[in-house]
C-alpha cells in the first residue's frame, strides 16, 4: 500500500499544477511561445474536461442505472497529460521525432491508474476514463506545440521537474472534496439530487 500511495502522490494536483506552470515557464524562456500556448491549452483542457466529468458523475451519476462510474480519476488524467506531455517533449528533444509520445502517455496512465485502483480510490473504468482524457491532453500538447526550438534544453526541463517533485511530492490538495461539494451545490447539477 505504501508504494501505491507513493506513486499516486505524483498525480496530486498539489504537485501537478506547479509542475505544469514550471514547464510552461521553461518553454517561454526558451522562446517556444507556440509550445507554451499548446501546453497551457492542453493542460487546461484536460483539467476542465475532468472537472466537468467529475461534477456530472458526482451529482447525476446515480441517475444512470448500473453506472460503475462515480468519479473519473483526475490523478490519472492530469498525470497522463502533464507527465505524458513532458515525456513526449523530452523524447522528441532526444530523438528528433515524436514516435514515442503515445507510449509515454500510456505508460503514465497505467502507472498512476494502477496506484489509484490499488488504493481503492477508483475503479478500473474510472481510471480508464481519466486515462483517455489525459492521453488526449498529452497528444494534443505534443501535436499542436510543433517541433521544440534548439534553445530548449532537456536539462532545464529535468531540473524544474526534479525541483517541483522534491518540494511537493507528498503534499495533497483537497480537490476531490471541493469538487464533491460543488457537485451537490451547483445549479443545475444540484437538481439531480431532487
Amino acid at each position: 500500500m505504501q508504494s501505491a500511495q507513493f506513486v499516486t502522490d505524483f498525480g496530486d494536483q498539489a504537485v501537478l499544477l506547479p509542475l505544469a506552470a514550471g514547464i510552461m515557464l521553461v518553454f517561454l524562456l526558451a522562446g517556444w511561445r507556440r509550445g507554451a500556448v499548446a501546453w497551457a491549452a492542453a493542460v487546461a483542457g484536460t483539467l476542465v474536461s475532468m472537472l466537468v466529468f467529475k461534477l456530472a458523475f458526482l451529482a447525476c451519476g446515480h441517475l444512470l442505472p448500473g453506472s460503475p462510474i462515480q468519479s473519473p480519476s483526475g490523478h490519472t488524467a492530469a498525470g497522463a497529460a502533464i507527465y505524458g506531455g513532458l515525456l513526449a517533449v523530452a523524447t522528441r528533444l532526444a530523438t528528433g521525432h515524436g514516435r514515442w509520445s503515445l507510449a509515454c502517455a500510456l505508460l503514465v496512465t497505467l502507472t498512476i491508474g494502477a496506484s489509484r485502483v490499488a488504493l481503492g480510490a477508483h475503479t478500473g473504468l474510472e481510471v480508464a476514463v481519466g486515462g483517455v482524457v489525459g492521453v488526449c491532453g498529452a497528444m494534443a500538447a505534443e501535436r499542436f506545440a510543433g517541433a521544440p526550438p534548439s534553445g530548449l534544453r532537456l536539462g532545464r526541463l529535468a531540473a524544474v521537474t526534479i525541483l517541483v517533485l522534491a518540494l511537493l511530492h507528498g503534499v495533497h490538495m483537497p480537490a476531490e472534496a471541493m469538487i464533491r461539494s460543488a457537485a451537490l451545490g451547483l445549479w443545475p447539477l444540484s437538481q439531480c439530487r431532487s
